[in-house]
């Protein structure tokens, strides 16, 4: 059953009109990871990926990531659109996110824009930020999506939508 969509307001995005399969674009909206006190990542050269009932995942190029602090894991997963994922490990001082990061290593051809892109969760992160907003990470541990002020579900992950 379809959830009731909140109607977004005057600047706001609705995750109900997002497509399925997803879009990835362009933005240049400053973001930024922090963890364990260390900017991860700042740019403003990220992508998005825009799924129906999904806030936005943020794809971040790698060359605006202190990739020192990141370790291979051996974790891969599946993605229907996108392909085969493989995952990093973020160690900074006396803390680790273990597969918190992760990268499309076979990707499928409509998602290739993505390569050199890796996406973050921002659960374990001391904070993510778009444009300075400290957003709220998606419910659940298998979703990854960033929620700002200015994208209304309701949103998959919540308790409940298991069926959505």
């Amino acid at each position: 059953m379809r959830p009731q969509p909140i109607p977004p307001q005057p600047g706001q995005e609705s995750v109900w009109d997002y497509p399925r399969p997803p879009r990835v674009e362009d933005t240049t909206k400053h973001i930024q990871i922090i963890f364990n006190g260390e900017i991860i990542t700042d740019t403003h050269c990220a992508k998005r990926a825009l799924e129906t009932s999904h806030p936005p995942n943020y794809y971040l190029p790698i060359q605006d990531i202190k990739t020192e602090y990141l370790t291979k894991s051996d974790r891969k997963t599946y993605c229907e659109w996108k392909g085969w994922a493989s995952y990093y490990n973020l160690t900074v001082g006396d803390r680790t996110a273990l597969n918190v990061a992760w990268y499309y290593e076979e990707i499928f051809p409509d998602y290739e824009q993505l390569k050199g892109h890796l996406g973050f969760y921002p659960q374990p992160m001391d904070g993510c930020y778009v444009d300075g907003e400290k957003i709220t990470p998606q419910a659940g541990d298998f979703y990854a999506g960033w929620i700002t002020r200015d994208i209304v579900g309701p949103f998959k992950g919540e308790s409940g939508t298991r069926g959505w």
